[in-house]
């Protein structure tokens, strides 16, 4: 029989034996993690053998972007979007309610001269003389004596531009369908700083003024700054001294 001795050494030997064979079968002690991630990835390799459908995922959700998240440079012009939609010019309401004040009167060549002076014989003859008789052929021939109804078949007419097509929509239709906008209002935009940058073109000026203006304010522009281009910010020597936004007009300020 073996003693007590003899029998505590000889379980401490199985257990020795044990970790022995434990450790030759891959089971090393691990330090800090290294081996971690390789066990891993074998077992989710044995997974993937046994449920392709599992692997398939897998390689799908490594690959995965999250598409509304743009890179660094792309987020800055998102940004400067943003900002460029809640623009607008400093102080306009004030210079607008102004120019509303200055134009009550409403005695402004604009406010009375209308198409009705075409046909005096003492007026030099104009290509607009001859564009209205052009048109007026072609509405007869076309549209029934009528007008068209919309803004692309109005530019279409002989000398019919932007600027009187979106003007027979308001007065002919009802309908603002854009700002109109002549050599007065390019002029004033410009000179009030209600363009984000200078304008060339009565165009640009449009595109730029409704970038910002209320849509309720487009069909009150036109008549309220071609009369007031016409009495008192005239395109030469404007009569600033008898402006009420002479302290707000960036164009009075400068030299």
């Amino acid at each position: 029989m073996c003693s007590p001795r003899d029998s505590g050494l000889s379980m401490a030997a199985v257990r020795m034996m044990t970790r022995s064979r434990s450790r030759g079968l891959g089971a090393a002690p691990r330090r800090g993690g290294e081996e971690t991630a390789p066990l891993q990835r074998r077992e989710a390799a044995a997974e993937g053998k046994k449920n392709p459908s599992l692997a398939k995922h897998q390689r799908k959700t490594q690959k995965l972007k999250v598409a509304y998240e743009a890179p660094g440079h792309e987020k800055g012009e998102s940004h400067k979007a943003l900002e460029a939609l809640g623009w607008e010019p400093q102080d306009w309401r004030q210079q607008l309610e102004n120019i509303r004040t200055m134009r009550s009167g409403k005695d402004a060549p604009v406010d009375w001269l209308g198409v009705e002076h075409c046909h005096d014989p003492s007026a030099p003859p104009k290509s607009k003389v001859k564009y209205i008789k052009q048109t007026s052929a072609i509405l007869q021939q076309r549209y029934g004596g009528d007008i068209p109804a919309s803004v692309a078949e109005l530019v279409a007419l002989p000398g019919v531009g932007p600027k009187m097509a979106h003007l027979a929509m308001a007065v002919a239709w009802g309908t603002v369908s854009g700002i109109a906008v002549d050599t007065h209002v390019h002029r004033i935009a410009n000179r009030l700083r209600w363009t984000r940058t200078m304008t060339t073109s009565p165009e640009k000026t449009r595109a730029a003024l409704e970038e910002w203006l209320p849509r309720e304010l487009w069909g009150e522009i036109n008549g309220l700054l071609v009369g007031f281009g016409q009495q008192t910010c005239l395109p030469v020597r404007p009569r600033c001294g008898a402006c009420l936004n002479r302290s707000l007009c960036p164009a009075a300020q400068s030299p």
